[in-house]
């Protein structure tokens, strides 16, 4: 199965590798008009259908730049008595326009070669153990979706927001991400203004919700 591929530059130097991701048309996502901001719980279903239905795999790069097709992403938020674990992004993460920007989502692109099953809470424990470093039992639920069209990486991304309730607060970050640490609601507040715009739109429902 092919799952890779190198780019070239005109001397046919390799200068970096590719990966097949899943993918699903923006018209089938969105018949009519696409919803901005979080979708709470009742989509959720639905649309784990229309990936079942009209799930394919198409080169990353090729993607990146091709809003005709959303990629499907499992955003995963820790949560550990009633505290939030954010995390900082590192200023040379692979995704350029999300370097150095605050996250409550752990989450990435579902490879074609991870692929066993339509389940995607079995894709979202993937990426969390992916991201990060945790040991304790897990609580998994999901909250609903994220869709933002208004920058570059919205009009590319549909994200599956899964809460994930842990036992412990033994739980830290990897390579990929700067920092990580547990917060209150009113201590993540602080970071707002540099959290990427998916965990804004996160972090205002479960604010909500407090109330």
């Amino acid at each position: 199965m092919e799952t890779q591929k190198n780019k070239f530059d005109a001397n046919k130097t390799i200068i970096k590798k590719d990966e097949k991701i899943l993918v699903v048309p923006r018209k089938d996502l969105f018949p009519e008009k696409a919803f901005n901001g979080f979708l709470p719980l009742e989509g959720f279903s639905s649309y784990l259908e229309i990936i079942k239905t009209h799930k394919e795999f198409k080169w990353r790069s090729e993607m990146e730049l091709d809003p005709a097709y959303k990629q499907i992403i499992p955003y995963i938020v820790f949560i550990h008595q009633n505290k939030l674990f954010i995390m900082q992004r590192q200023s040379t993460a692979s995704e350029t326009r999300l370097q150095s920007k605050f996250s409550l989502g752990i989450g990435g692109h579902i490879r074609q070669e991870d692929i066993a099953g339509d389940d995607i809470f079995e894709w979202a424990k993937r990426e969390f153990n992916e991201e990060v470093n945790y040991e304790g039992s897990l609580q998994v639920k999901p909250l609903g979706l994220v869709n933002y069209d208004e920058d570059a990486v919205g009009q590319v991304h549909l994200g599956f927001i899964i809460l994930l309730t842990g036992d412990n607060n033994n739980i830290s970050v990897k390579s990929e991400l700067k920092s990580g640490e547990l917060l209150s609601i009113e201590e993540c507040q602080k970071h707002y203004q540099n959290m990427e715009s998916w965990s804004q739109f996160v972090f205002d429902f479960l604010k909500g919700a407090q109330k």
